[in-house]
């Protein structure tokens, strides 16, 4: 091969040998780029998901906080709905325009009480225990019936026993053996004048009838010098003695006791006080133990 021939071959494969390397090189450039970008990609992506997963659950607990808060105030807008039922019934007793939840309460606790020449009325006190007025156990001579007939509001008949009695206080003690309700009595202390009251009773002879009124007086002088009578202007009739005088609460104040005959919507009734410290007197004095609590 000539000289000139040789001296070209050789620079021709110089220059393929430095084309590949050239080649090889831009090619792990491009590679090594891509590879970075992938990277930083992926790193891209990486920071996107925390960031997305972050507001995921910052929306997640605004969304229960919400939820937490509307449970809370639909909560306080029920109780707030349920003290305003509340006050509106205890607003219609309280002004009087109807009782009869009160009478549907306490109904079931009070008697007719029925001797052989008188009638009038009572009410539970206690488990088995009544209470009522003396004279409505009296016969005209003003001796103590033998007798005594205890009608509840169911219509069944009971018979009654007369465990004792305080004459000064107009104050009788009678046991049956039956099983209802008692009535919860009041503090004296807390009875205003011209606060609402409830006679419920059974005046002439009739069955179970209800009186509204108020409370005209306190501290009232009844038999002999006892100042303990509340005057009321509700409606009392011969039948409603010994039945109780109600507030509001449906809490026994007074126990209907007697009237000023030549007068309308002037009647007395004994105050809770001395209705309790007459009926413990009784029981402790006879069964050696107290009716009620204070």
């Amino acid at each position: 091969m000539k000289t000139h021939h040789k001296i070209i071959l050789g620079s021709f494969s110089t220059i393929m040998v430095i084309s590949v390397i050239a080649i090889a090189i831009i090619l792990n450039g491009v590679i090594v780029k891509q590879t970075l970008e992938n990277d930083a990609l992926k790193q891209k992506i990486s920071e996107l998901q925390s960031s997305t997963d972050e507001k995921i659950n910052e929306l997640t607990s605004e969304v229960i906080e919400t939820k937490s808060s509307f449970n809370q105030k639909i909560t306080s807008l029920n109780d707030n709905l349920s003290s305003t039922n509340e006050l509106i019934s205890k607003l219609k007793i309280q002004s009087g325009e109807d009782f009869s939840e009160v009478i549907k309460k306490v109904i079931g606790s009070i008697v007719i009480i029925r001797t052989f020449s008188e009638q009038g009325s009572g009410f539970f006190i206690a488990d088995g225990y009544l209470a009522t007025n003396k004279h409505v156990l009296e016969d005209k001579n003003g001796d103590i019936s033998n007798v005594i007939q205890i009608i509840t509001n169911d219509n069944k008949v009971h018979s009654g026993t007369l465990i004792g009695y305080i004459k000064d206080l107009d104050l009788a003690l009678i046991k049956t053996n039956s099983d209802y309700r008692h009535l919860t009595l009041g503090s004296s202390q807390n009875v205003g004048i011209g606060e609402k009251v409830l006679a419920i009773g059974t005046p002439e002879g009739l069955s179970f009838s209800a009186t509204d009124g108020i409370v005209s007086a306190v501290n009232r002088t009844g038999f002999g010098t006892i100042g303990s009578y509340i005057q009321t202007n509700a409606e009392l009739n011969p039948g409603n003695s010994g039945g109780p005088l109600l507030n509001k609460n449906g809490e026994v104040i007074g126990m209907n006791n007697f009237k000023i005959a030549e007068a309308e919507g002037i009647g007395f009734a004994l105050e809770a006080d001395k209705i309790k410290l007459g009926i413990n007197t009784i029981s402790k004095a006879v069964l050696n133990e107290t009716l009620i609590d204070y």
